[in-house]
């Protein structure tokens, strides 16, 4: 049994306004998707990855990574869900059913070591496998038509997901497939395992463990990386 990370990183990042996808902006002297595939690249449960880039990408060559496990590049999808089933159907020509496969966003370069050890020792017995996530803490207000509040939001059971999510390589792979087949909506590999009536487990992360969407986000996840958590 191994440890594979899948990373779909064929976006665009249109929100974030720049000359390039957001993952390859610059951040703390490298790009988010160099801070992003070297946190893999440095833990040592993590046999091999698998990166999905868009057809015409000019910057994945120029990256500098730490070179010291297996590392697969395949063309990525129109949707993030897509780039993840290409990434699998190459893993499973090398790599067992039950294999674990980790599905980390290229856009979340703060996650620790010590989070990514957390889920795999969490979950490698877990017969469905998890995600990280956090308790939703702030209030919640559903919007009517006319903008205004129609309702607070019972935040009890509520939860944002995070990732690295964390599957055996088999069962993501035909959940993806049944799903997709269903034209099911697809925002995460969590849902992908929930269309198939499988109940992924809920491992808590860490609130620094954050997505760059917006340009303001680049500043935090700089100050993440080089003030409050060293990774290794």
């Amino acid at each position: 049994m191994r440890y594979w990370a899948v990373i779909p990183a064929a976006g665009v990042g249109s929100r974030m306004k720049a000359d390039r996808p957001k993952q390859y902006l610059s951040l703390a002297g490298r790009t988010v998707l160099e801070q992003t595939l070297n946190i893999f690249f440095a833990h040592p449960a993590i046999h091999g990855i698998v990166v999905a880039i868009s057809a015409d990408d000019p910057y994945f060559a120029q990256l500098r990574l730490h070179d010291n496990k297996p590392l697969r590049v395949v063309e990525g999808g129109r949707e993030r869900c897509h780039s993840v089933a290409n990434a699998l159907a190459c893993l499973q020509q090398e790599a067992e059913p039950q294999d674990w496969v980790l599905v980390h966003d290229a856009a979340r370069p703060c996650l620790t070591q010590a989070e990514l050890t957390q889920l795999i020792d969490q979950l490698q017995d877990d017969p469905v496998g998890g995600i990280l996530a956090t308790p939703v803490r702030d209030t919640k207000k559903r919007a009517a038509a006319d903008g205004r509040i129609a309702a607070t939001v019972d935040r009890t059971d509520l939860w944002r997901a995070l990732t690295p999510q964390m599957f055996r390589l088999g069962m993501l792979a035909d959940a993806l497939q049944q799903a997709l087949a269903a034209e099911a909506t697809l925002t995460d590999e969590a849902s992908a395992l929930e269309f198939i009536g499988q109940a992924p487990r809920l491992i808590e992360g860490s609130v620094r463990n954050i997505k760059i969407t917006q340009p303001e986000d680049l500043a935090l996840a700089e100050f993440y990386l080089r003030e409050l958590t060293p990774r290794f």
